[in-house]
């Protein structure tokens, strides 16, 4: 579409209002891109994807991107064999953690159906290997310890030296402080040195940095510390060179995934776009067309974008309808409803929300023209006549039956009857061509040409002759009239004066009385249509306020089921503890069998309602949230290090990577953390601990990696079962850890009077960390 068009009616402002709504640079970038195109099936996925933002927010309250910073340098920099810097691998770093969280955010939808979106959330990849790696950079740019061996150890040794020059300073400052100017070791060309008093600076042996400019002070480095500032500058640079070995290495094992990193960058851009146009339309009252396959416009209630408190207008551009006149006096809105046409169709043509109602219909135009304003050239010297009629000789060659045209006083700036004979003409020509126009002009003429032909429309402008001063209400079908006596008698010209001129105009009342009416019959309909909208109105908030309560009532409703299954619950578990104490007595005082007491605890048992919680969404959204999935993050418990799952192993264990260390490790063995969650972690050497864990026979229990509870309930079950097998011994590992399980274990057994000897394994069969149990 010619850009021209795009500078008339000031897109590029438009567009501007979308700019405070987004979060990415990428999304900004897409809006500036953004321009109208003839697509409808582009125009609808794009108001498709918008409808299923709005479902996302009507279901979960909010959907937030968080910000990403442009990373198309970066990427190009890869591409040509470059290292990447801190800065950058951050920013990639923040695209791969944003990729991660829209994947999760999309995995966790329920009762949401987004269709239009899900392709874009499809093509989202992830890089738990590179995530991982780019923990060791942190949030502020700084490479962390457990980067690499290498750098943790030279690091220690940095802060070795530090510590020592520190020190002997701090000595030199207690020994000889009365030999300084100041108490406080100072800085010079990168060393630490001491302000010694120039005239005792013979006193002090070391190297001399600096002398003030009063010459009184000297800076000195003590000869103690010479050689450990000496190791000290050797260990920085060893550093540098350590973190630029580690950038490198991180920069190479980013390239080869540079393509899909910046389809990412793309696909978090592009739904930011979405999100911000869903967030217009909430705050602005717009909406979302509908696309005609006949090239008809149905803007209902549309607003000029750019004015602050514009007029609602309809406009109609039927099948049926090529031109529309606005006729009637300047200053009463007529250039604005040109432009609020042309502007609701180039934000349509670009996949915007436009400022009009629910139900409005748009057309697809492969061009849009418009003649508006004065376009005097004083450089070519052509007049305002002239620069018109140019444009419009350009604008005919140019236009089809699948364009827009938009005139503004058409025929104006030359004699009145000659600009009104082009302008009909002109409006002829653009009639059987049939090509879409709105045109504007002063001369009463055409409104003659309005009536008298077909494919044609008058409309004007409303004017209230109390007030003086237009309303800018817009009336189609309705000619302008000429309100200049009317307004002269009221302003108090002499009646005598009024009636002559009218005579000399030769004025056809008769059709000024239609036009009359028609104005009237126009304000009732608009008064009407005003009611219907204040009851549907109305309704929406009725049905919206029903809706608030049918949710409020389910929400209570399953809020008093789960208490009533609760204390049921309560009153079943604490009926089988009373049982189990009962059933205890008996066995004590009728010396049951033990695997009698057994069974008749498990037919208790039975008695107890079990829910069926399998279709409880609640907690299957929550199970299923806390479960982990690769490229999540998590903390080492070990360790204290941030690192992110990678894979899942056959045997339920994870692999995960840790800077640029793996490690294998179980669910127990780690903590799953949130995305955006930072958190200092211990700074301590890393290393992979593997355990194989021994097939337990069926005399034996595994307890290690349990919690307490689980160990503890596992434990009770196992002695029932080895009762009722009549097992005369069994074994029970439970490690030596904390040594909460194994005094658990201890403590149960002592307690169960079916135990008639345990004890610790002996040292070649597992030590303190297994229990032999003796069972009567």
């Amino acid at each position: 579409m010619n850009t021209k068009i795009l500078e008339h009616l000031e897109f590029a402002k438009v567009k501007g209002q979308f700019q405070a709504y987004l979060q990415t640079s990428q999304g900004r970038q897409e809006l500036d891109q953004l321009e109208p195109q003839a697509d409808k099936a582009k125009m609808e996925k794009a108001f498709a994807e918008v409808a299923d933002i709005g479902q996302i927010f009507e279901e979960y309250g909010h959907f937030s991107i968080g910000s990403t910073q442009d990373i198309s340098e970066s990427l190009r920099r890869l591409e040509l064999d470059a290292d990447l810097n801190m800065e950058e691998l951050l920013g990639l770093k923040r695209i791969l953690q944003v990729s991660s969280e829209l994947q999760r955010f999309y995995e966790g939808l329920e009762n949401v159906t987004v269709a239009h979106l899900t392709p874009l959330f499809d093509k989202l990849e992830s890089f738990p290997n590179i995530q991982g790696s780019l923990q060791a950079v942190n949030d502020k740019g700084y490479i962390e310890d457990f980067a690499s061996p290498a750098l943790a150890k030279i690091r220690r040794q940095i802060q070795r030296n530090q510590d020592q020059i520190r020190q002997i300073l701090q000595d030199f400052l207690k020994n000889k402080g009365d030999l300084l100017t100041e108490h406080l070791i100072a800085s010079r060309n990168g060393r630490s040195v001491l302000p010694v008093k120039n005239s005792y600076r013979h006193r002090f042996s070391g190297v001399v940095h600096d002398i003030s400019s009063s010459g009184t002070t000297i800076y000195i480095e003590p000869r103690a510390v010479v050689n450990l500032n000496e190791e000290l500058t050797q260990a920085q640079a060893d550093e540098r060179h350590e973190i630029s070995q580690l950038l490198k290495e991180l920069s190479d094992m980013i390239r080869p995934y540079s393509h899909s990193i910046r389809n990412n960058a793309w696909i978090i851009g592009h739904m930011d776009l979405v999100r911000a146009k869903y967030l217009y339309t909430v705050d602005r009252g717009a909406s979302l067309p509908q696309v005609s396959n006949q090239g008809e416009l149905h803007l209902l209630n549309v607003r000029h974008p750019l004015l602050e408190n514009p007029v609602a207008n309809d406009l109609h551009f039927g099948q049926d309808l090529t031109v529309i006149v606005i006729t009637g006096p300047n200053t009463g809105g007529k250039t604005i409803m040109l432009k609020t046409l042309g502007l609701a169709q180039l934000m349509a043509q670009s996949g915007l929300p436009i400022l009009a109602d629910k139900g409005s219909q748009v057309a697809v135009f492969t061009e849009i023209f418009a003649d508006i304003g004065d376009e005097q050239s004083i450089e070519q010297s052509l007049s305002t006549f002239s620069s018109h009629m140019t444009q419009i000789v350009d604008i005919l060659a140019s236009a089809d039956s699948q364009s827009l045209v938009l005139f503004d006083e058409l025929g104006a700036g030359t004699d009145p009857q000659e600009g009104a004979a082009l302008a009909m003409g002109i409006l002829e020509h653009l009639r059987l061509s049939q090509i879409k126009t709105l045109a504007t002009t002063h001369y009463p003429e055409l409104k003659a040409y309005g009536i008298e032909n077909r494919f044609v429309e008058n409309a004007s402008m409303e004017f209230d002759a109390v007030t003086l001063s237009p309303t800018y209400h817009f009336m189609q079908g309705v000619p302008g009239r000429s309100n200049a006596f009317e307004i002269a008698r009221r302003l108090g010209l002499s009646e005598l004066i009024v009636s002559e001129a009218e005579s000399l105009m030769d004025t056809d009342t008769d059709v000024n009385r239609i036009i009359e009416e028609l104005e009237g019959q126009t304000q009732e309909s608009r008064r009407r249509l005003d009611n219907i909208k204040e009851v549907e109105q109305e309704n929406l908030k009725f049905n919206r306020a029903l809706k608030k309560l049918y949710n409020e009532f389910s929400h209570a409703k399953n809020k008093e089921l789960d208490k009533a299954h609760q204390e049921a619950q309560d009153i079943v578990d604490k009926a089988l503890t009373e049982s189990g104490r009962i059933l205890k007595t008996l066995h004590e005082k009728a010396q049951l069998k033990p695997h009698e007491v057994i069974e008749a605890k498990a037919d208790l048992k039975k008695l107890a309602p079990q829910p069926d919680l399998s279709k409880n969404k609640v907690l299957k959204k929550a199970k299923k949230k806390r479960a982990p999935k690769v490229g999540d993050d998590i903390i080492v418990i070990s360790y204290g290090q941030k690192g992110t799952l990678t894979s899942q192993l056959k045997d339920g264990r994870w692999e995960a990577q840790v800077g640029l260390i793996k490690m294998t490790l179980k669910e127990s063995e780690f903590n799953l953390v949130k995305a955006d969650q930072t958190s200092q972690t211990s700074k301590k050497r890393v290393q992979v601990v593997r355990k194989t864990a021994r097939k337990a026979a069926k005399a034996r229990l595994d307890l290690r990696g349990k919690r307490y509870e689980e160990a503890m309930q596992e434990l009770d079950e196992f002695m029932d079962q080895a009762l009722l097998n009549n097992m005369a011994q069994v074994d029970i590992i439970h490690g030596i850890g904390t040594g909460v399980i194994r005094e658990g274990v201890t403590k149960y057994l002592s307690r169960n009077k079916h135990v008639k000897t345990f004890g610790y394994a002996p040292q070649n069969a597992g030590g303190s960390g297994a229990t032999i149990v003796t069972l009567k």
